[in-house]
């Protein structure tokens, strides 16, 4: 590199530059600091093709800055100042890369879109991920993040850089399929319709999806299947989902098998929640080793991606490493062989799991933290459009105690305590590939912590409003005075003028009730309040829950509408036994107890 002062005329930006584009950038900021002293610091350029002409790599602010005080100097009669400019060495595009990106996220803070961009110029260069890394003193996770930025569709990360999504659903969306992104942004555009983002997107991505006929690879109408359709006809669904994947799994054997006779080296299939990335790999023909991967997504989408190897071993037959030009050896076991002994293997593996019930339950509570293709596990959103209600539930002291186990739970499995959830692979960096780390964990621990485990996993997937709460509810007798105060959202979702009285008379009493029932809903709102607090010289009202909230729920009126699940649940606890103390109960101490009695209770730290 060399410096030297060339004449603004023989400059012009490169594409290579971070902040190329057909629009000038805006450069107030640092205008009248060269109108005043001109460019201190050099812009770095390179030689381009035209006669003794360069092209800007970093600078690209302080160039338009500078022409645009040349023109004013023109306009008073005076000449315009050459510029400073280092000069970098001839060819080296992706160092020039390199020197614009680092010298503006120096400057002004570059997006990740824009990051992505540059990343991938950068890979396209020959640049690893680790150089990349190396080069920013960024972690590898975070450039591998930002290249995942290449699965999304234009119009996702033109969002993202708007800030009109966040990250987390970024990355969630990354894990989309084509198909499921234009699915998403058609929701988007939908103002009546519930947009997922964040772990909600993540669920609503993986767990629980409708899968469509048009992803079938075997013959629909010969399958025999159940299928649903909408009114017009126009979209088709499968009613059994493990029917369908009976069929497809079979199809895609066939498939692979097809492949494999077709002469290519091999066939990958990348199952569910795994997705193929392109630029982790790059185009190889059959003759060179190429393979066909399977990419199985959620929904029974499957996308062929044929031709590709990894880049490691592209660049290790550009070097012409030993054994990489030998035709490819094909496995010894064919599909249907390997179908044959993974089937084996599983009737065993399930006869002799009946005789370890203590093993089975810690690989039921690893399946519901790190999921698995053939369990569909949810985490309770607890979503309401009301902003009041979002807050009372947030602040509630039931959510507090139960967000406690929870981040003492995530402690005790080697998990962040910032983690939202403990269930349905929900957790960073965490998927059925780790249902296994997190089985080898469970079983490192005792019956009692297990349990508490349980109780967090549980607590994580019951729905709200189902009769499982009520059941539940009614058999451990929840006492709501624990955890539920009146609050403003209550007070204001509160419109019915019949129950606000009959609420009034059981707070204030019979005499307050009737000598206020003439008065407006606000006045007669406040007076519960006062109760409730024991302020304006009204008689505190301890311990107080409406008749909705308890265990069983009853209502005010005789008009009903309260208690329909309800009904069900009391039926269904009435059938368990309660004269049995719960293994499995808080103790006074409020550690659990195991089942067995030679077993000492753990308590686990908060």
């Amino acid at each position: 590199m060399r410096l030297d002062f060339i004449p603004l005329d023989k400059l012009v930006v490169s594409k290579t530059n971070m902040r190329y584009g057909k629009k000038a950038p805006d450069v107030s900021d640092i205008l009248p600091t060269i109108r005043s002293r001109g460019v201190i610091q050099p812009v770095i350029v390179r030689p381009n093709c035209a006669p003794e002409g360069f092209e800007i790599i970093a600078g690209s602010r302080r160039f338009h800055a500078a022409s645009i005080v040349a023109d004013e100097r023109r306009a008073g009669g005076e000449e315009a100042e050459p510029l400073p400019c280092a000069i970098l060495d001839e060819g080296d595009d992706a160092a020039a890369i390199e020197a614009s990106l680092i010298e503006n996220m120096a400057r002004l803070d570059a997006d990740e879109v824009t990051q992505w961009e540059t990343f991938t110029r950068l890979v396209r260069q020959g640049r690893s991920v680790a150089d990349i890394s190396t080069t920013f003193g960024l972690p590898d996770l975070t450039i591998r993040r930002v290249l995942a930025l290449g699965n999304l569709l234009s119009r996702i990360r033109t969002m993202y850089a708007r800030g009109e999504i966040d990250r987390n659903t970024v990355r969630q969306l990354t894990l989309a399929s084509k198909s499921q992104q234009k699915a998403w942004l058609a929701l988007a555009d939908d103002a009546d319709a519930y947009l997922p983002t964040g772990h909600q997107l993540k669920a609503w991505l993986f767990g629980g999806a409708s899968i469509g006929t048009t992803h079938a690879l075997f013959d629909v109408a010969a399958s025999g299947l159940a299928i649903v359709t909408d009114l017009f006809g126009e979209d088709a669904y499968f009613a059994d989902a493990d029917s369908f994947w009976i069929a497809q799994d079979a199809a895609i054997e066939e498939k692979r098998a097809a492949l494999i006779a077709e002469g290519w080296a091999d066939v990958v299939i990348v199952p569910v929640p795994e997705h193929f990335s392109t630029w982790e790999y790059e185009r190889a023909g059959k003759r060179k080793g190429g393979r066909v991967y399977l990419d199985i997504r959620s929904n029974g989408e499957v996308i062929v991606h044929e031709g590709f190897i990894t880049v490691k071993e592209a660049r290790r037959i550009a070097k012409g490493e030993p054994g990489t030009d030998r035709k490819p050896v094909r496995p010894e076991v064919t599909a249907t062989m390997q179908t044959y002994i993974d089937l084996h293997r599983h009737a065993a593996v399930r006869a002799a799991l009946t005789g370890h019930t203590g093993t089975a339950l810690r690989l039921m509570v690893a399946h519901a933290i790190a999921g698995s293709t053939l369990w569909n596990i949810k985490t309770e959103p607890q979503t309401t459009r009301n902003e009041g209600v979002a807050e009372s539930v947030e602040t509630c002291r039931a959510e507090a105690d139960f967000d406690e186990r929870r981040r003492a739970v995530l402690d005790v499995l080697g998990f962040s305590r910032e983690e939202p959830s403990v269930t349905g692979g929900s957790i960073e960096g965490v998927d059925g590939d780790d249902l296994t780390a997190i089985f080898r964990r469970l079983l490192d621990l005792p019956d009692a912590l297990v349990f508490e485990v349980i109780a967090i996993v549980v607590g994580e997937t019951l729905a709200s409003g189902s009769a499982a709460v009520e059941a539940v509810g009614l058999q451990i007798g929840v006492d709501m005075t624990r955890y539920w105060e009146a609050d403003d959202a209550f007070f204001e979702l509160i419109r019915d003028r019949q129950v606000l009285e009959r609420i009034m008379a059981e707070v204030a009493g019979e005499t307050v009730a009737a000598a206020n029932a003439g008065e407006k809903t606000k006045t007669m709102k406040r007076i519960v309040r006062d109760h409730l607090a024991g302020e304006n010289g009204r008689a505190k009202r301890e311990h107080w829950v409406p008749r909705w909230m308890a265990f069983p729920p009853k209502a005010y009126t005789t008009r009903g509408g309260v208690g329909t699940v309800a009904a069900h649940a009391r039926a269904v606890a009435a059938t368990l036994p309660d004269d049995e103390p719960d293994p499995t109960a808080p103790d006074a101490a409020g550690s659990v107890v195991p089942p067995s009695a030679d077993v000492e209770p753990v308590r686990l730290a908060a």
